[in-house]
């Protein structure tokens, strides 16, 4: 099998489907990091929030708990990348990271959504 083919039953290849562009290693982490995560910064969290009210995504919200959407967005916006890469998802738009979390998620439906109310994003 390539290497560079993803596989279709684990959710790092689903993410590739999806059109992801962030690394497997950065990726794992990112997803490990939402279960020990501590609050995120209000800012982080209002970016997300207004992200995707514009974008008609509903977020859930119980008591004392934040969308897990929420949660990967500031963790991701919060990296910081290696001074050697040229690329990394710390430049990235904060709607095009938000995509991005959708990917990691699988939530089609709603990067279906995002991508509409943001036609002039590359994404």
């Amino acid at each position: 099998m390539n290497v560079d083919t993803p596989k279709k039953d684990n959710s790092y290849g689903r993410y590739l489907e999806l059109g992801g562009i962030i690394n497997e290693k950065d990726y794992e982490s990112a997803l490990a990091r939402t279960k020990n995560r501590q609050a995120p910064d209000l800012m982080l969290i209002r970016q997300a929030e207004r992200i995707a009210e514009f974008a008609g995504i509903k977020l859930h919200n119980p008591k004392n708990s934040l969308d897990q959407r929420i949660i990967l967005y500031a963790i991701l916006r919060a990296d910081i990348g290696p001074k050697e890469l040229k690329y990394h998802h710390d430049q990235m738009s904060d709607q095009g990271l938000f995509a991005e979390v959708l990917r990691m998620l699988g939530d089609a439906d709603s990067l279906d959504k995002l991508m509409s109310a943001y036609p002039h994003i590359s994404f």
